[in-house]
């Protein structure tokens, strides 16, 4: 018999100071029997880093949700869809392969790409010549001190600020407050 997800919670607010945004989120994370929750942790803070999209590029009308990730290889992490279903924004975590962020760029119009482990960086000089020629993808690197740093956060229930000012994230709850300072490979 196949082990399920666990499921956690999050009530996410977001104040995106440099973009403008604010807004509550109520998420439903469905975490692979597969996944960390460094990993899981790492999808929070994509959707957070990138929930202003929402308005930049949907003017409000769309939805900003996690897709299922580890499940099904052909869905994104985290997913941005306007009112028509069009993609968007294809959100992925971790090291992906060249042959599935080509067919991300092909069903999206913009794929972003967040790293995070100690291999990162060793994954990013093999492939990153491969990776140039595909002009809507995006990388960013967390620094793996700032992801393990988010690991005591990751409760079945969580109640989280978030606050992006000068590219930084500011991830916190009631006993913590972890600073997130991407770094834009691509």
């Amino acid at each position: 018999m196949a082990t399920k997800s666990t499921i956690f919670k999050a009530s996410l607010q977001i104040a995106d100071i440099d973009h403008n945004y604010y807004a509550d989120h109520t998420l439903t994370l469905a975490r692979h029997p597969s996944e960390t929750d460094e990993r899981m942790m790492i999808r929070l803070c994509a959707l957070a880093l990138q929930s202003h999209q929402l308005q930049t590029l949907c003017n409000g009308d769309g939805t900003l949700a996690f897709g299922a990730g580890l499940s099904d290889p052909n869905e994104p992490d985290v997913w941005l869809r306007d009112f028509t279903l069009r993609t968007r924004m294809w959100i992925e975590v971790g090291q992906a392969e060249e042959k599935p962020l080509i067919k991300a760029c092909s069903k999206a119009d913009a794929v972003v790409l967040y790293c995070f482990s100690q291999a990162a960086d060793i994954w990013w000089r093999g492939i990153e010549s491969r990776l140039q020629r595909l002009k809507n993808l995006s990388v960013w690197r967390i620094p793996q001190f700032s992801a393990q740093a988010l690991l005591p956060m990751a409760q079945r229930n969580m109640n989280l600020s978030a606050t992006i000012q000068q590219e930084t994230l500011t991830l916190s709850d009631t006993a913590h407050h972890i600073d997130i300072e991407p770094i834009r490979w691509k």
